[in-house]
């Protein structure tokens, strides 16, 4: 067995994890409960038509080319990329949206359109977001964050200290400009990191430089395209893929795991990571005894949203739609406090449309679209059949009055997700899609911890620990994860 990993779970930190250790000599397998890779990421076909079950956004370019490179690949020689310009169409009513520019100029004109005068502004808050998103990829993002004492670094400290860490980006943002629709375009992107714009650090302005700066880009076939190349490049380093393998229970020995378990499955190994659901894996799997947390910490978690997902594939095409279209034709402030204050099922939610047919003619068939409808909605709701369809309505009507387009007589294929089906397909911690809020106090260390403190050889990555909820941020946790697997070996005999 000498270094044999298990990794349960294929979403992206597992793949990452995967293809870091066996880049580095050792033994993988990877452990997945469905049928096929990719955790959320999965897609499925239907009528035609071709969707991502989970991601549509692929922003931060550089963390995919980084991560490609350590194999001396580039993301070029498994799926093309294309910059999106628009890079995304907001709505603000019926006849009212917003194109946010991939150009730099025509973003500095877009803005002084809305507020006179603001270039000074905006050119300080991207030098800012610049700043803060360098700051964390050299010197933070890639901890593993067991301690505060990681953090007691003069360019930490000086950059924390320089970028008002402690301010919420609400304030940051409305400090700097008044027009309500700029607010709304800054204040969008940390919807990526599961929490109100009023309780997230404005370090994570960062997001901003990610969005306006980095851009957003489209893998040609889908997000799944990204899954499918981590995949091809974790099978050429002999890593061994096994489906329909849910674990149910471990092996112990002294204070380490040496078996993976199910019903037809007994998988010895000498270390194991965690890709999978960390409160399922630690609350069900895990014997109690092993457990860092108890069941008050996790229902104490401020969790990041769940969604409720609409597959629709349209026999037309609709002309005002972009690639990726956002709604605020509704009180946003009102929803996220029905996210996160008051969690109840929305009264009147923003929406968040995908299209990738205006991009990608291979997804649909000729003349028609595929739509990705998302509602943001609390995690811990009870999802009926009646609460599917009362929210299809809702979206059907509002997109039908504010696109001026008839939908609902051209749906050809329709399919409705949502918390129960997280829970059933990903052991999903109360249905939620996109993990813990990057609040404050959900912050690096103070995170559920990537190592288990009782085993020394139970590892975790992916979106419910360091450093937190996204596609990049989970590929970085499998990095992470892979550095302290290697670590461990290096104090053991083998």
């Amino acid at each position: 067995m000498k270094n044999k990993v298990s990794i349960i779970g294929s979403g992206f930190s597992g793949l990452s994890a995967a293809a870091m250790l066996a880049n580095n000599g050792f033994e993988v397998d990877i452990f997945e409960k469905n049928s096929e890779p990719g955790g959320r990421a999965r897609n499925f076909k239907a009528e035609g038509f071709t969707f991502d079950m989970g991601p549509t956004w692929y922003w931060l370019p550089d963390v995919f080319e980084n991560f490609f490179a350590k194999f001396n690949k580039t993301p070029s020689d498994f799926y093309k990329l294309k910059r999106l310009d628009p890079a995304y169409r907001m709505f603000f009513g019926k006849e009212d949206y917003i194109d946010i520019p991939a150009n730099k100029e025509k973003l500095f004109e877009l803005f002084e359109n809305l507020e006179p005068g603001c270039s000074k502004n905006l050119e300080k808050f991207l030098n800012e977001a610049a700043f803060k998103y360098n700051l964390a990829m050299k010197e933070i993002i890639y901890k593993p964050s067991f301690s505060i004492f990681e953090y007691l670094d003069w360019n930490i400290i000086s950059g924390v200290l320089r970028v008002n860490f402690f301010k919420s980006i609400s304030k940051h943002i409305r400090s700097l400009f008044k027009n309500p629709k700029i607010i709304r375009i800054l204040e969008f992107p940390v919807i990526f990191l599961g929490a109100a714009p009023a309780n997230t650090p404005s370090l994570y302005s960062m997001m901003n430089h990610a969005d306006l700066t980095l851009g957003t880009w489209y893998p040609i076939g889908g997000m799944y395209e990204v899954i499918k190349a981590m995949v091809k490049l974790n099978t050429t380093l002999g890593v061994n893929l096994h489906y329909n393998a849910a674990i149910t229970s471990f092996s112990y020995t002294r204070n380490s795991i040496i078996g993976l378990n199910s019903n037809d499955l007994n998988h010895k190994t000498k270390a194991v990571i965690a890709g999978a659901d960390y409160h399922h894996v630690e609350q069900t799997i895990l014997e109690k005894s092993f457990r860092d947390y108890t069941p008050k910490y996790w229902d104490n978690r401020e969790m990041a949203p769940s969604s409720l997902l609409i597959y629709l594939g349209i026999n037309k095409k609709i002309p005002k739609l972009e690639h990726h279209n956002l709604f605020f034709d509704t009180s946003f402030e009102k929803h996220a406090e029905e996210i996160y204050k008051s969690p109840i099922w929305p009264s009147d939610p923003a929406i968040y449309v995908s299209c990738s047919s205006k991009t990608d003619h291979s997804i649909a068939p000729p003349g028609c679209e595929n739509l990705i409808i998302l509602i943001p909605v609390a995690s811990g709701l009870s999802d009926t059949e009646n609460i599917k369809q009362q929210y299809f309505q809702l979206v059907i009507e509002r997109l039908e009055s504010i696109l001026g387009e008839n939908i609902s007589n051209h749906i050809i294929y329709q399919r409705i997700y949502a918390h129960s089906d997280f829970i059933s397909d990903y052991n999903s911690f109360k249905g939620n899609a996109y993990g813990l809020s990057n609040t404050l106090l959900q912050t690096a260390f103070l995170k559920p911890r990537m190592k288990n403190k009782k085993l020394s050889n139970l590892f975790y990555c992916g979106q419910l620990t360091v450093p937190g909820p996204g596609v990049p941020p989970s590929i970085i946790s499998g990095e992470i994860a892979s550095t302290l697997v290697n670590n461990y070996f290096k104090t053991i005999k083998l």
